[in-house]
């Protein structure tokens, strides 16, 4: 049956806004719990994790509302990377992870996602059974007697055994002595984490983005606007910017001369390093469709397999498990390392960088040095609706001479988001200009046919 509420990656808007009301979230704590509770008879645990926002006060004790009501017990870790909600409800054994975030969206927004038992995202299925029930007569019928009602625990150690994890990850022959750091919090889940971390581990760090209010996640800071790092990395001469996003899962980083190192940069920095030890499952990356040709062209120079999936980690990951490899990710700082975690985590990730600086003793501009990035222009055009891209036949006349006159020299890839009604043109090509004409074309049309 088609979804209602679940996008690509779990339920999201803007909050106490249909869908991401109390009562949305109650009847999904409700269904999840059902869904997730162990058949042998025991009671189930549900673990619930959240970024600063300030609406996550709401959905958390929605959640466990739901949860409690249909017989499970929640635990509580309050505000947590989402890679560390993955992390904890494996290690905890709980049935299942709750995150109540919306990543890098502005505070307004909020979201919530499911992990499974195994650490890993739902797969589509699951996600539509947990819908089933929620508009179903299902849960109302089943509703436990009062001595099965549930109950709720904070767990307090829980930002320790993550901290500890994450350290863990890190080469204990290394440290990170001598180093300079600047790290972006984006006043959002891991601004006690990360610096703790990277602080423990030896580096000097600069902190910015860690006073959380509720209200200002990801406002002018955090990954989308790694030009904050860049600049306090030049002030402070550090050697390295590591810029998160609310929710810690994706990373950006920026080289002692605060350039800019993308998703794309991180992966040849780390698919390189991986290969050379000869620990590049099936010597392969897994990349989404929006990674620049460059990339590409990096990879195979180092005869590196080069796998592309569609947009969203969760579907960088499948591929990655249906294929055996273990290393993928995203342009916009999404890296998985199947190694050590079963999602994207910027922290995790802006270690394993570091780890390779430390090791060959070269600044992170050497080791990305090689890449060089075809020019690449990404458009977001908000629609009213979303108008099947198949029936905008203007859109797509205009799309496939661009396609034709390009003749292989470059691409075109056009999509919805999978969270917000926008609709995402990017072109790539050698000719800058060439580019920005294609997209801005395009982007006209689509506003024209969308009206």
């Amino acid at each position: 049956m088609p979804r209602k509420l679940f996008g690509t990656d779990g339920v999201r808007g803007v909050a106490n806004t249909e869908p991401m009301t109390v009562e949305t979230a109650i009847a999904l704590g409700q269904a999840a719990a059902h869904i997730f509770q162990d058949k042998g008879g025991s009671r189930h645990k549900i673990l619930i994790g959240k970024d600063t926002r300030l609406s996550g006060y709401m959905f958390e004790t929605a959640l466990s509302a739901g949860i409690c009501a249909m017989g499970g017990e929640v635990l509580l870790v309050g505000p947590m990377p989402t890679p560390g909600i993955a992390f904890l409800t494996h290690s905890m054994r709980a049935d299942a992870g709750v995150v109540i975030s919306a990543s890098h969206n502005p505070y307004p927004d909020n979201g919530i996602k499911f992990f499974g038992r195994d650490g890993f995202k739902l797969p589509d299925e699951v996600e539509s059974r947990i819908e089933a029930l929620m508009f179903g007569d299902h849960l109302r019928e089943n509703r436990p007697p009062s001595p099965e009602i549930g109950r709720a625990q904070r767990i307090d150690d829980a930002t320790g055994r993550y901290i500890v994890y994450l350290k863990n990850t890190f080469p204990h022959h290394l440290s990170l002595d001598g180093l300079r750091l600047v790290v972006d919090c984006a006043n959002g889940a891991a601004y006690r984490i990360a610096p703790q971390v990277f602080s423990e581990l030896g580096a000097e760090v600069i902190t910015i983005g860690a006073s959380p209010n509720g209200l200002n996640i990801n406002e002018q800071c955090g990954s989308l606007y790694p030009e904050i790092v860049a600049q306090k990395v030049r002030e402070s001469r550090a050697d390295l910017g590591i810029s998160l996003d609310g929710d810690a899962d994706r990373v950006i980083l920026v080289d002692h001369q605060g350039d800019v190192l993308d998703g794309d940069r991180i992966m040849a920095i780390s698919a390189e390093s991986l290969a050379r030890k000869r620990k590049l499952a099936r010597n392969t990356v897994v990349a989404n469709v929006m990674s620049n040709v460059g990339l590409e062209i990096f990879l195979k120079e180092r005869k590196i397999k080069l796998v592309r999936s569609a947009v969203g980690d969760r579907y960088v990951i499948e591929a990655m498990r249906a294929g055996g490899y273990n290393f993928g990710g995203e342009q916009s700082g999404h890296l998985v390392f199947l190694d050590h975690a079963t999602t994207g985590d910027g922290v995790l990730a802006a270690l394993q960088v570091l780890s390779v600086m430390v090791e060959r003793g070269k600044k992170a501009s050497e080791l990305a040095s090689d890449l060089v990035a075809y020019p690449q222009m990404l458009l977001n055009v908000r629609m009213k609706q979303r108008i099947p891209l198949e029936s905008m036949k203007g859109f797509q006349k205009a799309k496939g001479e661009f396609e034709r006159m390009l003749r292989g020299r470059g691409r075109i890839v056009v999509r919805y988001s999978g969270t917000e009604p926008l609709l995402r043109i990017m072109a790539e090509g050698e000719n800058r200009p060439e580019v920005e004409a294609i997209v801005k074309t395009l982007a006209e049309k689509a506003k024209e046919e969308g009206r």
